[in-house]
């Protein structure tokens, strides 16, 4: 008997989490910019406030369900650092960070959750898709836009975002399939945080990673540590680059730990093991990204204090704005879902307008 092919998963990580680059491969050179490395430090801390304030919104009745990115703001700002203002984002419902990074405003992201319509018509990312809380549909989707861009003879690329659970749902394994046949230049990213909400992955997949679901569709794929925002960013660039000059598709792992609940409707303390979230606390981006900064002599007391004081102001004036959106009338239900509203629905908008009148 031989063998036919062997395969293997590469992993990539340049910072430890205790703020120090490892020695196993030589950084990019934006690593050695600390003027860069403030600036993705500044972004994902603007995330963790945003999630914060959108807790308590949610929390006083404000806003509807809610998932945050807590512990896990190194992959979306990561990628989203590596898109340009011609590529595409098709995210999921935990992708604010890739969201904000590509142009999506905070205040949109909010009216989203708050069940605004609003909140999908993007002021300066026009392109980009919705939120997609139905699992894996965003997979498929970024592989028609590629394959559009493909069609056109565009120099463009597609990210997309999806939890690890997500990668068990037969969409996800339908869009690696086309992706690769097609050589679509979309790149797929596994927000491997650990939990499909209540499961674990020890019991989610029999395989070693979620990068590996690649190769049975021919597809590059890499495994990073989901906590180093420099690792996710050059896995990132490499990969939209390739995508944008007709190399293919990539899948990128991100290993990572959700911090927080699942949704503002979760309680991740009936299932988390003991001493998981002490662990996951340690490891976090941004307290790694504040130890490498503060041990090159540019980050201290005064920079963090005055940091958090503008992001909490950009965020609060966002939400600001979220709070002062104007209510949709009832029927906007039926004005929003098709561009002629069909027969049999008309009877129910003529209700919507009469109920609300009351």
């Amino acid at each position: 008997m031989k063998t036919v092919a062997r395969f293997e998963i590469k992993y990539l990580q340049y910072m430890d989490e205790k703020g120090a680059f490892i020695s196993n491969d030589v950084p990019p050179a934006f690593a050695h910019d600390l003027d860069n490395l403030i600036s993705l430090y500044r972004d994902m801390n603007r995330i963790r406030l945003l999630d914060q304030k959108a807790y308590a919104l949610q929390r006083t009745g404000k806003m509807g369900t809610y998932p945050a990115a807590t512990g896990q703001e190194a992959i979306g700002v990561g990628f989203g650092a590596a898109m340009t203002k011609d590529d595409v984002l098709v995210p999921y419902y935990r992708g604010q960070a890739s969201m904000v990074q590509h142009g999506i405003l905070m205040e949109e992201v909010l009216q989203y959750w708050g069940g605004y319509e609003a909140g999908c018509d993007y002021k300066v990312a026009k392109e980009d898709f919705p939120i997609a809380v139905p699992i894996a549909t965003q997979s498929l989707h970024a592989t028609g836009v590629a394959k559009a861009m493909q069609m056109r003879g565009e120099k463009r690329c597609v990210f997309t975002e999806i939890g690890e659970g997500g990668t068990s749902q037969g969409d996800f394994y339908e869009a690696l399939n086309v992706a690769g046949i097609w050589n679509l230049g979309v790149v797929f990213i596994i927000n491997n945080n650990q939990w499909a909400i209540s499961v674990p992955s020890k019991i989610q997949t029999n395989c070693e990673t979620y990068a590996q679901k690649a190769i049975g569709a021919g597809i590059d794929c890499i495994q990073v540590d989901g906590n180093d925002v420099i690792a996710v960013k050059d896995a990132s660039d490499k990969a939209a680059e390739k995508a944008r000059n007709g190399g293919g598709p990539t899948v990128i792992e991100c290993i990572s730990l959700r911090l927080c609940d699942h949704t503002t409707a979760d309680d991740a303390t009936r299932y988390r093991p003991e001493g998981e979230l002490d662990e996951g606390w340690e490891k976090e981006p941004i307290l790694r990204m504040r130890k490498y900064l503060e041990s090159k002599n540019v980050w201290g007391k005064s920079e963090e204090e005055l940091m958090l004081k503008e992001l909490a102001a950009e965020v609060q004036t966002s939400v600001d704005n979220y709070l002062n959106t104007p209510v949709d009338p009832p029927e906007a239900m039926f004005d929003y879902l098709y561009e002629e509203l069909p027969e049999r629905t008309m009877l129910q908008r003529e209700i919507a307008i009469e109920r609300g009148a009351k």
